[in-house]
């Protein structure tokens, strides 16, 4: 038999027929790859003395594109969640805030006004060092300067 790039460049046009036919229009790359193996294994395995290797090849090409096919339905179906139905099941997600509330405002009293702002806009706000001290008007080191005597307050007590 001829080589398989001579082979393959002649059953093209009928792998992306089957893949029309068949209406996949999802990941025809990934189809056609399984097309070429499907071909290269048709060439293995056929036997001159029953039959055209054309009808052959179309028949075993069509089949494993289809055992395919059924793999990806089975797997979405399996493992990927419908919209609806996924976010009817995932429970209503609430940190506990209370106690974080209370750990901080254990620590509040030690803390001078100035960390207390550098606390208050890194754990409420979410803020960066620069976004509090373009927002407090002041240099990043003094923010810096804040956060680290925060951080020395509440390891000695």
């Amino acid at each position: 038999m001829e080589s398989f790039e001579q082979l393959a460049e002649q059953y093209k046009p009928m792998i992306h027929k089957i893949i029309h036919s068949l209406h996949l229009y999802k990941d025809k790359e990934e189809f056609y790859q399984h097309g070429l193996i499907a071909l290269w294994e048709a060439s293995q395995r056929f036997n001159p003395e029953k039959g055209s290797f054309t009808n052959y090849a179309y028949t075993f090409i069509r089949g494993r594109l289809l055992e395919e096919l059924g793999k990806m339905v089975r797997a979405n179906e399996r493992y990927v969640c419908k919209e609806g139905e996924f976010w009817g099941t995932v429970p209503d997600w609430q940190p506990n805030r209370t106690l974080e509330n209370e750990i901080l405002l254990s620590y509040w009293e030690l803390l001078t006004p100035h960390q207390q702002k550098w606390l208050l806009y890194t754990i409420h706000d979410g803020l960066s060092v620069k976004e509090i001290a373009e927002k407090e008007k002041v240099s990043v080191s003094a923010v810096k300067q804040w956060r680290m005597g925060a951080r020395e307050s509440c390891e000695n007590e």
